[in-house]
C-alpha cells in the first residue's frame, strides 16, 4: 500500500464525499475515485458504501482511516526529524523540545541550563504551546522531546522518565477570603460563586460549556485571577512565578502531578538521549 493511496482514501473518508476530496487533494475526481477502486480490491474490502445519499465508511473503512491516520502521521514525522537531523550538521537547533507554557518554569530552565553544560551539547529550541499541545507535537515529529504532565497528558506508545511529583494549589486573588485557610478541597473550589474554574479550547479549538472564562494561555490566565474574575487549579511549583496579586491555597484532593520527559520510543537519537540522561539526573 502505498501513501498516495492512504492519503486519497483519508480524505474520501474525512469528507464523505469524492468531489470535496479531490478538491482538497488537488487532483480530478475519476482518478480519485479509479484510485479507491483499486485500493479496495488490492485489499478484498468495501471500504466506502456509496449510495445516491451520499458516501458512509463501511467497518473495514473505519479500521483503515484509524490505521491510515496513524501512518501518514508515522510518515510525516519521520519525514520532519530527518529534516531536523540534516539542519543540525548546519548548526541550526538539532533538537526541539514542546512543553506547556508557564508549566514547570523552574524545572525547564535547570534542563537547559545543565544540558548546555554539558560537552558536545546540540541546541535545544524551546517549544511554548498551549496545554495538551505538547504531546501532539511530539507525536507529529514536530518535537524530538516533551515535557508531560499525568494524569492530564497520556503517555501511552512513548518513553517517559518521571522528573518531579507534586500537589497542587488553587490560585485566587490576594486577599480573598479563601487564603485564610489552610487548605481547601476540590468541591469547595467548584462551588465558589465569584471565582469560576477556567475553559481551555479542546483539540479542535472548541469551548466546553460553563460558566468560567475562556482563556487561551498562562498569562492570561493570571491576569484574569488577579482581576477576580477566575481562579485555577495548578501544580504547587507555580508559586515561584507568581504575582503579588495571587495567592495560592492547598488542595487536599486534587491529584498528584507528575512531570515527566518523554520521547518517540523508536528514538535513536544520541541528542535526545544525552537530553534525557541530563534531565533525569537533576
Amino acid at each position: 500500500m502505498e501513501t498516495r493511496e492512504l492519503r486519497y482514501f483519508v480524505a474520501v473518508a474525512e469528507e464523505l464525499h469524492f468531489g470535496r476530496a479531490a478538491q482538497r487533494l488537488g487532483i480530478a475526481q475519476p482518478p480519485l475515485s479509479r484510485a479507491i477502486g483499486q485500493l479496495e480490491r488490492r485489499l478484498g474490502a468495501t471500504l466506502l458504501d456509496r449510495t445516491g445519499r451520499g458516501v458512509t465508511l463501511t467497518d473495514a473503512g473505519s479500521v483503515l482511516l484509524r490505521e491510515g491516520r496513524a501512518a501518514l502521521d508515522a510518515v510525516a514525522a519521520a519525514e520532519r526529524r530527518t529534516r531536523r537531523a540534516a539542519l543540525a550538521a548546519t548548526g541550526q537547533p538539532a533538537l526541539v523540545l514542546a512543553t506547556k507554557a508557564g508549566a514547570s518554569n523552574e524545572l525547564l530552565a535547570k534542563l537547559l541550563d545543565a544540558h548546555a553544560a554539558e560537552p558536545g551539547a546540540v541546541t535545544v529550541e524551546v517549544l511554548l504551546c498551549g496545554p495538551g499541545e505538547q504531546e501532539r507535537l511530539l507525536r507529529d515529529g514536530r518535537a524530538d522531546v516533551a515535557l508531560l504532565h499525568r494524569p492530564f497528558d497520556s503517555t501511552a506508545g512513548l518513553d517517559t522518565e518521571d522528573l518531579i511529583t507534586e500537589g497542587q494549589v488553587v490560585v485566587v486573588p490576594a486577599g480573598h477570603p479563601l487564603t485564610g485557610r489552610p487548605h481547601v478541597r476540590l468541591a469547595e473550589v467548584s462551588a465558589l460563586p465569584d471565582l469560576p474554574l477556567p475553559r481551555w479550547p479542546g483539540p479542535d479549538g472548541s469551548y466546553p460549556d460553563g460558566p468560567g472564562p475562556r482563556v487561551r494561555d498562562h498569562t492570561q490566565l493570571l491576569q484574569l485571577i488577579a482581576l477576580g474574575r477566575a481562579c485555577a487549579i495548578l501544580p504547587e511549583s507555580c508559586r515561584a512565578h507568581l504575582r503579588d496579586d495571587h495567592a495560592t491555597v492547598p488542595v487536599l484532593d486534587a491529584p498528584l502531578v507528575t512531570t515527566v520527559i518523554a520521547w518517540p520510543p523508536h528514538s535513536r537519537s544520541r541528542a535526545v538521549a544525552a537530553l534525557v540522561r541530563t534531565a533525569t539526573g537533576l
